[in-house]
């Protein structure tokens, strides 16, 4: 420890601790401050209190007056410590971190109710839900957490803009005043709406904001049109349709169209697999600038996700700046989530390479691709097969005939025929533009058929669909094989032990500690390995 320097307390060593245990258990203590002096024998001694020195005894040797001086403090940090006040406070939860959406209900009405009631905020994943199942999870969160915290994702489905604008009408009509909004390559007028049609005007003139938007970016493009107000000429249509009012459009002219956004790096599901100590500085610098420009009345706040799987993760993300971190990847794993018991034992095993890019069934024609398991299923290899025979043929006719027979013997089967016409089914109930836009259409039809198949194959992981085990779509990203590879040899390592809230408390009071342990080595503290490494050795929660 280096003697550079000297605080001007002492601790006494017949008080102080030594062994490693010891000192791991003092820093353990977040609500207490720690001293840390050599003592006489050259051991490192540890105190949770200290006396401030004399004059005469700043001047004698430390052994004389019998006691140590202190050459290294770490003050105290509490995990709500973490991130932006201004977080909590907007959203009233307890901590700077939430769980943000995977889709098809894998972050589920029991994820949401067991973070919510933990003072977490967790978005419900309602992308690739029918309208009447995304309704029933929010009149069963609502019941449960009636003053919240709870979000619901709104994802963009620019090839059925019908479900986006149905589950906006859905947010409004039921109260649902808080949104993750995902997936946008631009604004539309459904997550537009949703802001404004939150807007008034306080009795003191201030501007309220009821509908709040946690957009989720991995572009800077993307993120500036969050970080300004609406276009005025999608609010004036707004406004024509009746669908706000003209006090509304004037009021969102005024603020931003998100209160945060999430710079997402390397995740699960859709990804642009950016590394996250290039992306958060990046956005953070493009919200710098727009505020400069636009002087909103409260600032944008900018978080970080994708690859946040461990406490290291974690506070790396908050020195960076960030206001908040999001998990995703780490949460499918948890016994409360949308996901079979195949699956998540599955996902217990993964490491940081057991993952690939494949095909997303959402953006399937626009060659969008999304991160997945690839350990266990042959989902990413037939996946990406479906869309080099779409980009080589115009139609399923074209597709030469042994090719078919494959498909229909190893990915669908069945006959693509009957495919099809189960598809005609699924979305004359869904969204019947979908098949009028493929009468005629012989590209177009191919691409439905190709996306039953996307579609299901992660339904079928969710449910654990018997016999299509090699079928599934497993949503995941580098920072589940983290997790695992730091919880490995922890009761952590059970799958069937892993519950959300006890993952999130983890991380954070991890990062408070190796903030603590950071603090330390600072001030020339050398700490043995098993003192300045956390580990998730008992439950928190």
């Amino acid at each position: 420890m280096s003697t550079a320097f000297k605080w001007p307390w002492a601790i006494d060593p017949a008080l102080s601790v030594s062994s490693d245990a010891d000192i791991k258990a003092a820093l353990l203590a977040l609500d207490k401050p720690v001293y840390m002096a050599r003592l006489p024998g050259s051991e490192l001694g540890v105190s949770h209190a200290a006396v401030e020195l004399s004059v005469s005894d700043k001047k004698r040797e430390p052994a004389k007056t019998g006691s140590a001086q202190v050459s290294a403090f770490a003050a105290p940090f509490a995990a709500t410590e973490l991130g932006s006040e201004d977080f909590r406070r907007c959203h009233g939860v307890k901590y700077a971190y939430y769980a943000g959406a995977m889709a098809n209900g894998i972050a589920s009405e029991e994820l949401v109710i067991a973070l919510g009631k933990a003072g977490i905020l967790c978005s419900f994943g309602a992308a690739g839900l029918v309208p009447a199942r995304v309704e029933a999870a929010i009149k069963r969160i609502q019941a449960e957490l009636p003053k919240g915290p709870y979000a619901f994702n709104l994802i963009h489905s620019p090839s059925e803009p019908a479900l986006e604008q149905g589950a906006v009408e859905l947010y409004l009509k039921h109260g649902v005043h808080t949104v993750e909004a995902s997936a946008f390559l631009a604004l539309t007028p459904h997550i537009v709406r949703y802001r404004a049609a939150g807007l008034s005007r306080d009795r003191d003139g201030n501007i309220v904001i009821k509908n709040k938007v946690i957009a989720k970016i991995s572009r800077t493009e993307v993120a500036s049109h969050f970080m300004k107000s609406a276009p005025k000429k999608m609010l004036d249509a707004l406004v024509a349709d009746g669908h706000i009012s003209s006090e509304q459009a004037e009021l969102a002219l005024l603020v931003p169209m998100a209160d945060d956004i999430t710079a997402e790096a390397d995740s699960g599901g859709h990804t642009d697999n950016r590394p996250l100590v290039t992306l958060l500085p990046t956005i953070l610098a493009l919200r710098d600038e727009l505020q400069a420009q636009h002087a909103f009345a409260t600032p944008i706040r900018v978080g970080a996700g994708g690859g946040i799987g461990t406490p290291d993760a974690a506070l790396a993300a908050f020195n960076m700046g960030a206001d908040f971190i999001v998990t995703g990847s780490i949460n499918q794993a948890c016994i409360e989530a949308g996901a079979s018991e195949h699956t998540r034992k599955l996902l217990a095993t993964t490491e940081m390479a057991d993952v690939t890019m494949a095909p997303a069934a959402d953006m399937f024609e626009m060659g969008v691709k999304l991160q997945v398991v690839k350990r266990g299923t042959l989902f990413p290899m037939r996946a990406n097969k479906l869309y080099e025979l779409y980009s080589r043929y115009d139609s399923i006719e074209a597709i030469p005939a042994d090719e078919r027979a494959k498909l229909e013997a190893q990915v669908f089967r069945a006959s693509l025929d009957d495919i099809w016409q189960g598809t005609v089914a699924h979305f004359m109930a869904r969204d019947p533009s979908q098949i009028q836009r493929a009468e005629g259409n012989p590209k177009r039809k191919m691409a439905l058929i190709f996306r039953w198949y996307l579609g299901l194959s992660s339904r079928w992981s969710n449910t654990g669909e018997t016999g299509r085990e090699m079928d599934y779509q497993i949503w995941a990203g580098p920072a589940l094989g983290a997790f695992n590879g730091w919880s490995k040899g922890t009761y952590l390592d059970d799958y069937r032990e892993r519950r959300a809230v006890d993952l999130a408390l983890h991380l954070l009071s991890g990062a408070a500690y190796l903030h603590r342990v950071n603090a330390l080595k600072a001030q020339g503290v050398v700490l043995p390995a098993s003192v300045a490494r956390y580990r998730p050795l008992e439950r928190l929660a």
